[in-house]
């Protein structure tokens, strides 16, 4: 059974590129094996992860991203049974929510900057569909 799991969290010390790029890496490394595929949005001290796969990898995966010095909190938005991905080209796509075009946040959030601890699960879900539509999404596979 597949699902899909988004979740918030807040960095726990400096965000540096070098950060990202670790954590890139290790999803990119361990995810094939997994069969998890996703993305990671980030901007400041704020991450946004969406993870699809099998619902016991996903879980596994979400309760050691929760146990990570790297993040507090981590705050669940969204977690369904689905039927198909929609980030399937994706072992852990990016997107650097700097770099988004404010009008596109503010369509799914009170102000131009994205805060997913205020903004519904189903809100953000939308963005991120947009970003992917939109090609705003990089590090796709294949």
């Amino acid at each position: 059974m597949l699902v899909r799991l988004l979740y918030a969290s807040r960095a726990s010390g400096p965000v540096t590129q070098d950060t990202l790029d670790a954590i890139l890496a290790e999803s990119r490394r361990n995810n094939p094996a997994l069969g998890i595929t996703g993305i990671l949005c980030h901007g400041g001290d704020v991450y946004m992860q969406v993870l699809e796969g099998g619902r016991e990898a996903v879980n596994t995966l979400y309760n050691r991203i929760v146990r990570d010095a790297r993040h507090d909190p981590v705050t669940l938005l969204h977690y369904q049974e689905i039927t198909e991905r929609r980030f399937a080209g994706w072992t852990m796509g990016q997107v650097n929510l700097h770099k988004v075009n404010p009008s596109i946040l503010l369509k799914y959030s009170e102000k131009p900057q994205l805060d997913p601890f205020v903004t519904p699960g189903c809100a953000a879900m939308a963005l991120l569909e947009e970003l992917m539509a939109t090609a705003q999404i990089v590090g796709r596979t294949g």
